[in-house]
This record gives C-alpha cells, structure tokens and sequence, in this order.
C-alpha cells in the first residue's frame, strides 16, 4: 500500500535520519528556528549507540593524552549547560583517580588534571584535588598497595532519556516524530528530496518531500549513504564496541572511580541504581554490519581483571547481573589503536546536484547540543529555515523546571503535594520526569489512583503515559530505555508489563 505526500502536501524542510541523540537534538534545534521537521528512526528512540554509552556528561580526561584540545573544551563547557538543562537526569558527580605506578606517572596525571580544570572558562563544579587514600573515605574499597591518588569532577546523564526529552521537545514544538519507520528510498528529484518511508510495524509506505536530509545513522550513516540514496562519499566511519557489565553494588558512597590498566585503556566502576555498580568500557574494533551487538566472554573477564587491581572485593564473572553493549561509530581518521581513534565529529555537506545532505560522523553524547547548533550552522547558507539563531543553549528540557534549590528541594515539594508516595517512588519519578511527575500523578490522591501496578512500583498510569507522549511500544523500551525497571523487576512482572503493552497495542 502506497500513500503519498504530507498532510498538507507540503515538503518539509528537513527529513532528519537517526533518533539517536545528534538526530533528536538537531529536530529540537531546527524546529525551534522555524522548520518543519521529520524524523524518522528505524527502531525505538536511542536504540542502538545513544543508549549504550557509559552514560557520563565529561569533557574525556584521557582525550587530553591524543591533544584533542578543542573536544575536551568544547565537552567542558556543554557539561555545565546540559546540567543546567535537565537536572533531574543529569546530575554532577566525583570521580576518583587513583594512582599506579604501572601506567601513568602523578606528575602527568596533576598535569592533565590541571589542564582539565582550566579549559573551561565556565566551570562550576569543584575542581581535582590530590587525596590520601590512608585517611579519605574513599580509599576504603580500595587495595592497600593505592595510597595516593586525585579526584575530580564530571556529570552522569540517563543517556537514552535525554534522547527522549529532546525528541518531546522537539514534538511539542511541531516537529513529527516517527519511531519504527525506515527510509527506504531517497532521490533528489526537481531540488528537493523524495523519500520514500515504510512504517515497520504495518508495512505500509509513504512518499514525502524535504528541502534537505541528515543523515544522523550513527553506525548506519556510511550504509546509508552507499546502499540508500547511492551517493559515494571519501569519508568513513570506524565502528568500535563498547561493552559495559553491571554487578550487585561493589563499594558505598556517591562517588564514582577510574581505574588506569596496564593497556593504558581507563575503566570506570560507577554506583547504579542505587543497588548496583556498572564498569565500562571496552573498545573492540567491529568489523561486521552494524546493528545490535553484545558483551564477549573475553570483554566480562577483561572488565573484571580492570577493577580486581584496585578493589578489596573481587568483581567475578558470576556477579553480573546485565550487559550492554553499543557501536560507537568513530569518524575514522586512520588511527592504529581503537582507543586512539578520534572522539570529534565530523559534518559533511553535500550540495551537488541541488537538494543538501548533511551527514554526521562521529560524535559524543556530552557534544551533541553544540554539534546540533554546528549542523545547522552548516545548512543555515543553503536551508534559509535554520538560518535563525540558536537558541538551546539555556532552554531547559522538558521536566527540567524542578524549581529552586535543585533536585532535593523538589523532592520535597513533590513529597508535600503527593505525601501518599513512597519515598522511593517519589524519588524514582522525579529522576526520571522532573516536573513532568506532576503530569503523571495528576489528581491522584492515592496509590489506587494511579491503576494497576505491574511490577514493582511500576503502575499502569506512568506506563500510559510512555506510551502517549514518549514513543513507548514494548517492554524492552519502558524497562531498559525510559527507565531501567528492567533489574529491579522478575520475569513474571517483566512479563505483566509486555502483556500490558500488546493489550493497548491491540
């Protein structure tokens, strides 16, 4: 079945590929300067690598070792607005560094310490500091054989949630937003793109119009220029997996560790859940297609190895609970060593022929408000809709609002206004919705109120409400991408909720 055109039989100004973090946050962007938008994703929003990351908002202290200079710069300085932006999901955090003789020396750690408390002008956070494991409270977990080491700041984000929030944001401004839809075809056709979209859920296909396309693929972008639209391109991706494991929670406190390996690779163990610790990442060259990927035995061992030199408590095998894993895909600048590999984006616009094509190499999830802001600074000559300023850089995303005093106050608030919560319910909610909660609970009065709870604290009420405003169509997107229900629920109750979800589906 074959349907044709828009609504209003209009093209759009911009068919954006990729519901991953770069393609939300550039729909967000270009349509709070006026364009019309579509963005189609093949799967659920943050399927693949924006929802695979080891989660941090940093500016990558190791990326100072390859005189990645105006990354680490540009990454410093977004931290600080993004967690501005979306306090209930991002939130800053304190890394410690301990120090091996085996690997880097204390002068060269000082040094890059230093240079990473300096390069942003905006910096807000407390800055590195050296510490005695003998007498800090950190030390605790930790062998005797670390006595010294440093500790700084970064930022923790629910990765594939701010995905989500750009994407509503992005929505409620007038953008459309279609998940489980895959671009089949595109042609430049009379100076404009012809698309052609196939919904994956029904099969049926749709023909639309845009002024301009970006390619945000991630993994996919090289496939999809080459395969999709035929269009030969010199620029490449380099795709390396990233694979993480999480364990039942291995030391206390709200701190997070890096820990340098003999391979000179970093490996953080990082406090989870409240009851679980995640320790990550690998990066392992990937040579097949892109797609899902999982962790390897080698890499569960590898990551166990990295923490077990440093903790007093043996990390094994047997102790992981759940992995991930995730394909970065790297802009490739012919680096030998994945670890090397570059960190920076790349944008590359293609006029020729009339319609401009826009795609987007590489990336991080800490840049990708400033790459939006860059892409369409790249289209604005060519694409007079983007042309006006940019405008997110102080513009909270939805939820954001919690109000003043930051995110305890709010919880405060909330539990006043809702003191029949559970206090870890409450908590629960205001982390992963803000203010946005209140839309959730709205005239409840009860626990009662708010349905049926299928697992957990989970009620049918906040499951409505994925399913309505944030794309949710299956369990694996409620439980493991809006939330990570996923660890703290059984089968029967993880089975409760699919069952639910098909029942509104039909």
């Amino acid at each position: 079945m074959l349907e044709t055109a828009s609504a209003t039989g209009r093209p759009y100004d911009l068919l954006i590929v990729g519901g991953g973090v770069n393609g939300a946050g550039i729909a967000r962007d270009a349509v709070g300067r006026g364009a019309s938008v579509l963005l189609v994703e093949q799967d659920d929003l943050a399927s693949y690598t924006s929802s695979a990351s080891t989660k941090l908002i940093h500016g990558g202290l190791r990326y100072l070792e390859y005189y990645e200079f105006r990354l680490v710069r540009e990454a410093l300085t977004e931290r600080e607005r993004l967690l501005k932006m979306a306090p209930h999901i991002m939130w800053p955090m304190r890394f410690v560094l301990p120090h091996s003789k085996l690997v880097r020396p204390a002068w060269m750690l000082r040094a890059g310490l230093f240079l990473y408390d300096h390069l942003a002008s905006n910096m807000t956070l407390p800055k590195s500091r050296a510490i005695d494991f003998r007498t800090h409270s950190s030390g605790r977990p930790l062998k005797s054989d670390y006595t010294k080491g440093f500790v700084y700041s970064d930022g923790w984000v629910q990765d594939s949630r701010l995905v989500v929030l750009n994407a509503i944001d992005a929505a409620e401004r007038g953008a459309d937003i279609r998940t489980r839809t895959r671009l089949v075809h595109a042609e430049r056709v009379n100076g404009l793109w012809q698309a052609t979209l196939e919904d994956r859920n029904t099969g049926t296909t749709q023909v639309v119009q845009a002024r301009a396309l970006v390619n945000a693929a991630g993994p996919w972008v090289a496939r999809l220029l080459a395969d999709t639209l035929k269009i030969p391109n010199s620029k490449s991706v380099r795709l390396v997996k990233g694979s993480h494991i999480i364990v039942p929670r291995v030391f206390e406190g709200p701190q997070a560790y890096i820990f340098q390996n003999p391979d000179k690779r970093i490996v953080f163990a990082i406090p989870y859940e409240q009851n679980f610790t995640l320790i990550g990442t690998t990066d392992i060259p990937w040579k097949d297609a892109p797609g899902r990927v999982g962790i390897a035995p080698d890499e569960v061992t590898y990551l166990c190895e990295s923490v077990n030199r440093y903790f007093k408590a043996e990390v094994k095998e047997s102790d992981v609970v759940w992995s991930y894993a995730g394909l970065r895909p790297l802009y490739d600048d012919a680096s030998a060593n994945a670890s090397a590999v570059t960190r920076d984006y790349v944008l590359d616009l293609d006029t020729q022929n009339g319609a401009p094509l826009l795609s987007i190499f590489g990336g991080k999830i800490t840049t990708y408000r400033k790459l939006a802001e860059h892409a369409l600074e790249k289209l604005a000559p060519v694409l007079p809709a983007v042309a006006g300023g940019s405008w997110t850089a102080n513009e909270v995303l939805p939820g954001g609002d919690i109000g003043e005093g930051g995110f305890e106050a709010a919880l405060g608030r909330l539990r006043r206004a809702a003191p029949w919560l559970a206090a870890s319910l409450a908590w629960r909610l205001l982390r992963n919705y803000g203010s946005r909660t209140y839309e959730i609970i709205g005239e409840a009065n009860a626990m009662t109120d708010l349905g049926e709870v299928l697992g957990g604290d989970l009620t049918t009420r906040e499951v409505d409400y994925l399913i309505e405003r944030e794309w949710a169509r299956t369990a694996e997107d409620v439980l493991w991408r809006r939330s990570k229900l996923g660890l703290h629920l059984n089968e029967a109750e993880k089975t409760k909720v699919a069952d639910y979800l098909k029942q509104k589906a039909a």
